[in-house]
């Protein structure tokens, strides 16, 4: 299992300056092809400058829950961190 990207990402609009809500699409590589998975995210940022993400797949998942969660939060991480997500 790998993430490939998050592709159509669109940020919902919320008057809570450290909370970014957003809508997107989760490309992931299961074993023999990659699989489109409809997901909902947040991230926000604690006053102790900490990060917070929470993914949810709008979509049923055909594996194990936990590791897809885990990995798609890192990659996530690694967008907002290169200024990837939309503003």
């Amino acid at each position: 299992m790998k993430v490939i990207t998050v592709k159509d990402i669109v940020r919902k609009d919320v008057p809570i300056y450290y909370r970014l809500l957003y809508t997107g699409v989760a490309v992931i590589e299961m074993t023999t092809s990659a699989v489109d998975y409809r997901i909902d995210f947040s991230i926000e940022i604690k006053p102790t400058g900490q990060k917070e993400i929470v993914v949810s797949f709008l979509d049923d998942l055909d594996y194990p829950l936990v590791p897809v969660t885990k990995e798609l939060k890192k990659y996530i991480e690694t967008m907002h961190q290169n200024g990837a997500l939309p503003d």
